[in-house]
């Protein structure tokens, strides 16, 4: 595994907590966007609703990349 520029090993795997502090958002946005799938991909380790969610941080990278902007126009014409 090799470090990112976070520090942190590819392949490490972040709580919802962590995955919202790394992301800069709140704990109850990343569960929204969770739910709606609007958020980066995430594990669940286990079955059932109780189950533990966990994001790679490979993942949470990706998207940040993918909702990367130049300027507001640019995702005014985004799907």
């Amino acid at each position: 595994m090799s470090a990112n520029a976070t520090g942190l090993s590819t392949g490490t795997l972040l709580n919802t907590d962590e995955s919202a502090r790394f992301l800069t958002l709140s704990r109850p946005t990343l569960e929204r966007m969770r739910s709606n799938g609007t958020g980066p991909a995430f594990i669940r380790l286990g079955h059932g609703r109780r189950s533990r969610i966990a994001y790679r941080i490979e993942d949470l990278e990706a998207w940040l990349n993918a909702n990367r902007f130049q300027s507001t126009a640019e995702y005014a014409h985004r799907p």
